[in-house]
């Protein structure tokens, strides 16, 4: 059992000895500083054999605190399989992670720290199972903002965390915005103004604004009964982050990448994850198998391999019009990178030498072809009147004027250029890679705030998978930008629209469920009515499942039950 990110006792006495001398060793030694668990505790990145623990001792006082952590298999802590101590201080924000090794496959364990006689609550977590595994449960979220509304999603998947296994965060598990920033409407009503009030840049802001969200009842509440298997995505950096910069940092806010490396360190710190490469934070994809059943793929189409994304804003000519051939050339070009060639060759290297029943790419943004008509993409008309031009095109065509049958023969174009969509490149390379090696795919992503099940298909049209998609803890979704359209008319509209998508619901925040077998796998949305209160109910009437079944043949989204 080894502890990560915290201070071993060479790096310790040398430290003490170069700052305070070796006259002040054995006092500090002795006299380290009290400290409370105000962050709750946490577990993650699971393996067979290993799981991560993590807390944070929030000191009295600055300087050293000595933390004592024990596993066991039993809440009474009676049937003890690991303990230890071990230092830190400010240098990793008073973070604790420890490394939990020899553990028993497929196992529960209970685990909690102790600091000068003070405890912390006890967190509950579990290894991967090994072997013949017949079914294993994820619950998946993305997009926690906290002036946005109270983390209601986090209580309601804590409450089924006894039918669940895992957890798995896509992304946005912390937003960057100041006080007035995205969603944040409510926030001084809600009593849910961020801290600090301005943009985090410095490294003090990136903790202050994860000590926020950890200080969440909900959310730690969560991370005490389930391990996670996270990702990043853009805002635990910055909005729109690529690999060399992004929309939401200009030049007066400092050097991109010093940013970048504060934003990754503390992610670091405070996520229950260990470093896959040591010295290098931003390799970060990695697998998780679950015996025969399942291999998970953890990637990261964000910061790593990402080119910086297009924009039709910048393929619109002094008159007005869109150039689609300079669009569609920058668009196809083949050299367009998402992943980029390291994370692509070891993925597809694991797609094809995994021998589970499926293979489960866990990643931040849509992958499925979502294409609509680009009048209505440019907002050049309303989605209402689009409709109203398709009934009367079926009803009398010829009662078309010049103007609308133009409007109805424009091409459809991406609906998210920062998605999947704007990486066609790519996207086929890895779509191919798993139709070659035989592959049952299963995408999950998050980003969007809204829920969504597709198909996926190579561009000649061989099915290559399926992608379910979760809405978001609390940020808003389409429900809040296109008002004035009815929600379930837009989603059905989408679905009409764009031949890959077979389900959208573009209303409600929740999570999803990922319930996998050797037989089938099903997505289960779970929708509350509001994150504007801690008040809320589950909404029935609008849960959805579909499943996916293994084999050729059978590769696409459809009804469960």
């Amino acid at each position: 059992m080894k502890p990560t990110f915290t201070l071993n006792r060479r790096q310790l006495l040398k430290t003490m000895a170069v700052t305070a001398g070796a006259a002040a060793t054995a006092s500090l030694l002795s006299g380290c500083s009290p400290a409370r668990f105000l962050h709750g505790v946490a577990s993650g990145d699971p393996l067979q054999d290993r799981v991560i623990i993590w807390t944070r001792a929030t000191p009295n006082f600055h300087g050293l605190v000595l933390v004592h952590w024990q596993v066991a298999t039993d809440r009474h802590f009676r049937d003890m399989v690991g303990h230890g101590e071990t230092f830190t201080d400010e240098t990793v924000d008073y973070t604790v992670k420890i490394d939990v090794e020899g553990l028993q496959p497929g196992q529960r364990y209970f685990y909690r720290f102790t600091c000068n006689g003070r405890r912390s609550p006890v967190g509950r977590t579990r290894t991967l199972p090994a072997g013949s595994v017949e079914t294993v449960s994820f619950a998946v979220f993305s997009c926690s903002n906290y002036p946005a509304g109270f983390f209601n999603v986090y209580r309601e998947a804590a409450q089924r965390a006894k039918r669940l296994d895992f957890a798995i965060h896509l992304g946005d598990y912390i937003y960057e915005y100041g006080e007035n920033g995205y969603a944040s409407e409510d926030a001084a009503a809600l009593g849910r103004v961020v801290d600090p009030l301005t943009e985090i840049l410095s490294l003090d802001d990136y903790r202050r604004r994860y000590a926020q969200y950890r200080s969440d009842r909900d959310l730690q509440q969560l991370h005490r009964r389930l391990p996670f298997i996270a990702v990043w995505d853009d805002h635990e950096v910055t909005n729109d982050t690529w690999r060399e910069g992004a929309e939401n940092h200009n030049q007066g806010e400092g050097d991109f990448f010093a940013r970048k490396a504060r934003a990754l360190q503390v992610y670091y710190e405070w996520m229950p994850i260990r470093e896959t490469e040591a010295g290098n934070r931003e390799r970060i994809f990695r697998s998780f198998d679950v015996g025969d059943l399942l291999s998970l793929h953890m990637l990261d189409t964000r910061i790593i391999g990402r080119d910086q994304q297009l924009a039709y804003a910048n393929y619109f000519t002094a008159g007005g019009g869109f150039d689609a051939a300079r669009f569609s050339a920058d668009l196809s070009d083949p050299n367009r990178s998402l992943l980029g060639s390291e994370q692509l060759n070891w993925l597809t290297a694991s797609l094809q030498t995994s021998t589970a029943t499926w293979q489960v790419l866990g990643q931040q943004v849509l992958m499925a072809a979502i294409a609509l008509p680009s009048p209505l993409i440019f907002q050049q008309i309303s989605l209402p009147d689009y409709q109203a031009l398709l009934v009367k095109a079926q009803a009398d065509p010829a009662a078309l004027t010049p103007q609308e049958q133009a409007v109805l023969a424009a091409p459809s174009v991406p609906l998210n250029l920062d998605a999947w969509d704007g990486y066609p490149a790519a996207r086929e390379a890895v779509l191919q890679a798993a139709v070659v090696s035989g592959k049952n795919l299963i995408s999950i992503a998050g980003d969007t705030h809204n829920a969504w099940a597709s198909n996926l298909t190579t561009l000649d049209g061989t099915a290559a998978g399926v992608e379910f998609a979760t809405s978001s803890v609390s940020s808003p979704g389409l429900e809040a930008f296109l008002a004035d359209v009815d929600p379930k008319l837009l989603a059905d509209a989408f679905v009409a629209l764009a031949e890959p998508l077979q389900y959208a619901n573009t209303q409600y925040r929740g999570f999803m469920q990922l319930t996998v077998t050797h037989t089938e796998a099903v997505g289960e949305w779970v929708f509350i009515d509001t994150v504007k209160s801690l008040d809320y109910r589950v909404l029935e009437d609008q849960g959805r499942q579909l499943k996916v079944l293994p084999g050729a043949g059978q590769l696409h989204v459809t009804e469960s039950g």
